[in-house]
């Protein structure tokens, strides 16, 4: 009967101001705030960020009015009146869960609070120790620092990755920090951080990679093969033989237009940083049971031959599946063996085939290890 008679009072204050012409713009409406009653049995706990993990800046009682100024996700609550992720900041900019919360108002999003540099701020909140930012927004990613609890973090923007169960909350996002590095979202309490922009489209019309005889892309291919090496440790000989055996000596789509000699694909818009940018191919995808079904994917694209091998080289060297290979970076063929082992590719004649490119075209010799 209490919350029916809200609801009554509140429906008819609407209609009173309605009739008299009194009517708040929706700006007004934000810098005012949004009216609403807390619904709580003993009193609600008031946040500084919208988590349980937050610092507890005062209470409210049952039955009390508030101001609402917008709303943020955060922490999913199960409250009495809702279970939801939505947490209410009110006009003073302390938080509290909307699911303790009635109201008939729509309360609009938080903007995100942008520092005069351009990034959203934030705090890492972590009960299970430092927490590991990455290279990419995955768990694969190579840790580049680890970052304590309560320390502070510049954001740039997010992106959708591997999905995480932390301290704050599980979730897919991905924070890119004002480095380009990522941490989980799952340990960072912040404002509402917006999606990083869509990664570059490839060109409308790329111009095709020329025809080259074998000597011709081998010739081509070193340089960039060596500088792999030498920055990656990826043996040269392996990095040609394998473009030479998966871009069909750089006839295939992928390397004639994008320049990309090993099917390196996009992760959630993420390319590295030797591409250019994505490009969806489709493609025919097989599962373990050789059952084979048309699908789409995105493929790096690159600005050169050399970008290609270079990320190559980034690619194998920042999965860790591949750590075992690189006991041999001065042993190619073991180098390569290692790498299908890890499986790179699930064709059995895999190594064979790239050493026997590697043999008939005399590749050890660009293997210089200057």
């Amino acid at each position: 009967m209490r919350h029916s008679t809200r609801r009554l009072l509140t429906s008819a204050m609407l209609v009173l101001a309605a009739g008299t012409g009194v009517g708040l713009s929706p700006a007004a409406a934000y810098a005012a705030g949004y009216t609403a009653t807390v619904d709580v049995s003993k009193t609600l706990k008031v946040r500084s960020a919208p988590s349980t993990s937050s610092k507890i800046v005062g209470t409210l009682r049952d039955g009390q009015k508030i101001k609402i100024a917008c709303q943020v996700k955060g922490q999913s609550i199960r409250g009495k009146v809702r279970t939801t992720a939505v947490w209410d900041r009110l006009t003073d900019g302390r938080y509290l869960s909307h699911s303790y919360v009635r109201t008939s108002a729509k309360i609009p999003a938080c903007k995100p609070a942008v520092s005069s540099t351009g990034y959203v701020t934030g705090k890492v909140r972590s009960s299970d120790g430092a927490v590991n930012v990455r290279t990419g927004p995955g768990t694969t990613g190579t840790v580049s620092r680890k970052m304590a609890n309560g320390a502070a973090l510049k954001i740039a923007c997010s992106v959708t990755g591997t999905k995480v169960k932390g301290t704050v909350r599980t979730t897919n996002q991905w924070d890119r920090l004002s480095d380009g590095k990522y941490i989980s979202h799952a340990y960072v309490v912040s404002s509402a951080v917006k999606a990083c922009p869509a990664a570059k489209p490839a060109p409308a019309k790329p111009t095709p990679a020329p025809v080259l005889t074998p000597e011709q892309f081998i010739k081509a291919a070193a340089p960039g093969a060596q500088h792999g090496w030498r920055q990656y440790g990826v043996p040269p000989s392996v990095t040609i033989a394998q473009a030479i055996l998966e871009s069909g000596w750089g006839r295939s789509s992928l390397s004639a237009t994008d320049r990309n000699y090993f099917g390196i694909k996009c992760q959630s818009g993420y390319y590295g940083p030797h591409a250019t940018g994505c490009h969806v191919y489709k493609t025919n995808e097989c599962d373990k049971a050789g059952k084979c079904f048309a699908t789409s994917d995105a493929f790096r694209t690159y600005a050169s031959m050399a970008s290609s091998f270079r990320d190559h080289g980034h690619f194998l060297r920042n999965n860790k599946r591949y750590t075992p290979a690189f006991a041999y970076t001065k042993d190619a063929d073991k180098f390569i063996y290692q790498v299908w082992k890890a499986g790179y590719a699930t064709d059995p004649k895999y190594v064979s085939k790239v050493t026997g490119i590697m043999k008939t075209y005399d590749l050890y010799r660009f293997n210089t290890w200057k």
